[in-house]
């Protein structure tokens, strides 16, 4: 993997969307290359992706276990452990592993497929919508409740609703009567 080649390719590309996407794969193939899983992209660079946009985040977040091989690789493409990110100024990116992985979320995710034989994988898209539903139900973030409509009247046909509604009535999510509101208003 010509690891030069893909960070100027970072620098160069206009879509924060693509640039965030181009870094994680690149990471997922250092790690990889290492012999190593590949990380998850989770929070609201999934958003971006799932969105196609509409959502901004300035970060990518991965969900990841093996914490001192991700340092290793980040270190290796010139990030900077600042507080709880790793910042690159010269990519003027920021990455985040807060969780090591992701626990009852079995939705399938998706592999993206990116220029230069690289992928990368994001949770899947039933998780993000109960994830997102969580935080606008518990915290009243109104754009997680924008996002959650956006992404369920997207990708309505697409959906597994069967596991979306066993998800939601899970005691840790408690979301089922806000999900069935949901899809009412998305099947008008």
């Amino acid at each position: 993997m010509n690891v030069q080649k893909i960070l100027d390719k970072i620098r160069k590309t206009g879509s924060p969307l693509k640039r965030q996407l181009l870094t994680a794969a690149l990471i997922s193939g250092l790690l990889e290359e290492k012999g190593k899983e590949v990380p998850t992209i989770i929070g609201g660079c999934a958003l971006s992706y799932y969105s196609r946009e509409v959502y901004f985040t300035a970060d990518i977040v991965l969900a990841y276990a093996d914490r001192a091989a991700l340092d290793e690789v980040l270190k290796t493409i010139g990030f900077n452990k600042e507080g709880r990110y790793w910042i690159s100024e010269d990519l003027k990116l920021a990455v985040e592993a807060p969780s090591s992985a992701l626990i009852g979320e079995d939705s399938p995710v998706e592999i993206v497929e990116i220029d230069e034989g690289l992928q990368c994988k994001i949770i899947g898209i039933e998780d993000l919508i109960i994830d997102r539903l969580n935080a606008c139900k518990n915290w009243k973030y109104e754009t997680d409740c924008e996002m959650v409509y956006l992404l369920v009247r997207k990708y309505f046909g697409e959906l597994d609703w069967a596991y979306l509604e066993k998800k939601a009535a899970e005691p840790d999510n408690n979301t089922a009567s806000e999900l069935r509101e949901i899809k009412k208003e998305a099947e008008k």
